[in-house]
């Protein structure tokens, strides 16, 4: 049975937040170097400390967002993406059949 809804246009999506984490994962990794350096503030009281640290902590969650991305890819039904790839590739011609 045929999906009524677009498994090309979901795999695209996914591609261009994909696209976007990548973009962030830079600036993200040189905020979580400001605040690892943060922590080594000499005699920073144990409150501030901990909220660096968990600062850290959700700065190194873009691994959940990766992750988030790949399951909707592998929720896709096998082979949506490529069937629906070379119908558009091919246009809408009918089919023949004798």
């Amino acid at each position: 049975m045929p999906i009524k809804w677009s498994a090309l246009m979901v795999n695209d999506a996914m591609n261009m937040v994909e696209e976007f984490v990548n973009e962030a994962a830079g600036p993200l990794e040189q905020a979580k170097i400001v605040a690892t350096e943060a922590r080594k503030i000499a005699d920073i009281p144990q409150y501030l400390d901990e909220r660096l640290t968990r600062l850290i902590a959700d700065i190194e969650r873009i691994d959940y967002v990766r992750n988030a991305i790949k399951a909707v890819r592998e929720s896709l039904p096998d082979g949506a993406v490529e069937d629906e790839r070379k119908r558009i590739e091919s246009g809408s011609q009918l089919i023949l059949v004798a």
